[in-house]
């Protein structure tokens, strides 16, 4: 229970009691809590489907795409938003590894990052909107949410922390391995198969586009800063949710 409430209180606002309080229980409680990440995130998508399903009772499809995304951002600070709007700016900014590693420490947004997160925003609000009815998207919520996720945990246990960084993004990294990847997929096997029932081919395609990502990101994050960093992993969760959701959409 400890390890579910870590990990609902990392991936979200929620002031769920009983999780990790110091810095030493959750070195603790982190590595079990990372096998519950990709049901925390379907968790979250369901939660977004259901903002989904009452905005559509009074707007139209689109809008109502618009607020169940806004409030999914309010529901978990903007996590995975922020890092990708940090790693457009880094990447895009940086010529160096310290170049980017610098950017990546400054919180203002600058063109890369705005470019990056609207694009991002566009590209999953775009997919959503092309579902032909609001309960294929629920589903698709719900799935790509845990996906998302998964990809994340694959992007800690493929590619090693920036040798010397601190920080909370490094701390979590250094706890996953493809055994823990493992775990957490069997655990999140309910959703996938929802998504499968839904539409397996889509599911296919978007399991696909996840590992091609994985390899084409390792080398990227290798090359341009010898590592990941806390952006780097959070930017991967929602680069899998958009990937998941466009899949998607695609097989409609």
């Amino acid at each position: 229970m400890r390890a579910a409430a870590t990990a609902i209180r990392f991936l979200t606002r929620l002031p769920v009691p009983g999780g990790a309080e110091t810095s030493e229980t959750f070195a603790q409680e982190i590595r079990r809590a990372l096998w519950l990440f990709p049901l925390v995130g379907a968790g979250i998508g369901a939660a977004t489907a259901l903002a989904l399903w009452l905005a559509d009772l009074a707007l139209p499809f689109a809008l109502a795409v618009l607020v169940a995304l806004a409030i999914e951002a309010r529901l978990t600070g903007a996590l995975h938003e922020d890092a990708l709007a940090d790693l457009c700016d880094g990447l895009g900014g940086g010529r160096t590894p310290e170049d980017v590693l610098r950017i990546l420490k400054d919180s203002r947004i600058g063109a890369f990052g705005a470019l990056g997160l609207g694009s991002g925003v566009a590209l999953r609000a775009g997919g959503l909107m092309a579902m032909p009815d609001p309960a294929q998207a629920m589903i698709v919520l719900v799935v790509s949410g845990a996906l998302g996720r998964l990809l994340m945990l694959a992007v800690m246990a493929a590619v090693p922390p920036v040798p010397g960084r601190e920080g909370l993004g490094a701390s979590v990294a250094s706890s996953a391995d493809w055994k823990g990847l493992g775990i957490a997929a069997l655990l999140a096997a309910p959703v996938l198969l929802l998504g499968a029932f839904a539409d397996a081919r889509a599911m296919v395609v978007a399991c696909i586009l996840g590992v091609v990502f994985l390899f084409w990101y390792r080398g990227l994050l290798r090359r341009r800063i010898g590592g990941s960093t806390g952006d780097a992993i959070g930017a991967a969760a929602y680069v899998g949710i958009v990937l998941a959701t466009l899949a998607f959409a695609m097989e409609r």
